[in-house]
């Protein structure tokens, strides 16, 4: 067996679970609660093969791994809220160009520099809608390192399936923290490898051209094929255009080739759902607490249940309604103003019966505080 067990943080888990995707280059700007991504593979990825650089700030960082996934490299970059919100324009031309990348955004409270040092979940409607015009974005998390290591492996892979900018919306609690890591041997987990044409040197190559499984291969900028990048409306050429057609159907293929995929990318985990009259709706650190209200309500005899989400975008809307569909009660625990629990009251038949557990001071919401709102919504009679 060649398993490793390590006692580590959450960002530490997000690294070692980039280098088992096959990270290759990373560029990067300290920032509060990310920085520890940055320190670590300074070190470990020199080391097997892979480049590290620190860039003068935050839209350089995104802008360097843009340039280096089309060299043909597995990319990230890791940042948090203030960072996250630099990054945006080169998300747009991430999106539009179909360029695969990583992008960890460990959240802090905002806005601006909000509380540098402290939790929160409030980057979540960012994530979806930070950069300007229609585009559809993939955006996962995770409650604990098992799931940070594997959810990071899977970014990896719908980012280079989709040939897309994924997103990595972890918070300061899970970052920090410190648990067991079993990272398993290589092999365990599937790997995505970057898909690259089959079109020989001096074949006329169609960059943007889609296979009939809706992929599209990838030549390496500056090897074989001359080719056209740009942030601009484009042909399968990558030349620019503003034909009514080719914009359309553009703008279709680049939402529809992840909104169209939702059962596919949608990851969540079912906790005490079975019987549930009461379910919570929880991601990141705040499932945490609630899975443990749970664990110990059920305990007292109590049917609560918890559906965690690991794909927060796009939207796993038939998963909510379906999980859902049976309750009494509908309450999300995050720690913001309620980001998620718009989402779940627009997808499930009874909006009415949707609540709010959450918290916004910079501390974790704890099971205690969960307990407190369930009271109150029990009392109403619901």
């Amino acid at each position: 067996m060649n398993e490793q067990i390590k006692f580590i943080q959450g960002n530490e888990a997000c690294v070692e679970g980039a280098l088992y995707a096959g990270l290759e280059f990373f560029a990067g700007y300290p920032i509060t609660p990310s920085t520890e991504i940055a320190e670590l593979l300074s070190q470990l990825l020199p080391q097997k093969g892979g480049k590290f650089i620190q860039m003068e700030d935050e839209i350089a960082s995104m802008c360097a791994i843009i340039g280096a996934s089309l060299t043909g490299h597995k990319v990230m970059t890791a940042t948090s809220g203030p960072g996250f919100s630099l990054k945006q324009e080169a998300i747009g031309y991430a999106c539009m160009a179909e360029i695969p990348c990583v992008i960890v955004n460990v959240q802090r409270g905002g806005p601006s520099t909000g509380n540098p040092t402290h939790v929160s979940q409030g980057d979540v409607n960012q994530a979806r809608w930070g950069t300007h015009g229609d585009h559809a974005i993939i955006a996962l998390t995770a409650s604990n390192h098992q799931d940070v290591f594997a959810i990071t492996v899977d970014a990896f892979n719908l980012a280079e399936t989709y040939r897309t900018p994924v997103v990595l919306l972890f918070d300061e609690v899970v970052g920090h923290m410190r648990e067991k890591l079993v990272v398993p041997e290589k092999g365990e987990i599937a790997i995505v490898d970057r898909l690259r044409t089959s079109v020989g040197k001096g074949v006329d190559y169609h960059p943007y051209l889609p296979r009939e499984d809706g992929r599209l291969p990838m030549s390496d900028f500056g090897g074989d094929h001359r080719y056209n990048v740009t942030g601009l409306f484009h042909d399968m050429w990558g030349f620019p255009s503003n034909d009514p057609k080719v914009v359309k159907d553009l703008l279709h293929h680049l939402v529809d080739k992840i909104e169209t995929n939702v059962n596919i990318i949608s990851r969540y985990k079912e906790h005490y759902l079975e019987d549930a009259e009461y379910i919570m709706i929880s991601y990141g650190s705040s499932a945490r607490s609630a899975i443990h209200m749970a664990r110990h309500r059920r305990e007292k005899g109590e049917k609560i249940g918890v559906l965690e989400l690991q794909s927060l975008w796009p939207f796993p809307e038939a998963v909510v309604r379906e999980k859902c569909a049976g309750a009494k009660a509908v309450i999300v625990v995050e720690m913001n103003m309620g980001q998620v629990m718009r989402q779940v009251k627009a997808c499930v038949d009874r909006p009415e019966t949707v609540f709010l557990a959450n918290r916004i001071d910079g501390k974790l919401i704890t099971p205690t505080n969960i307990k407190g709102i369930l009271r109150v919504i029990q009392g109403r009679g619901v």
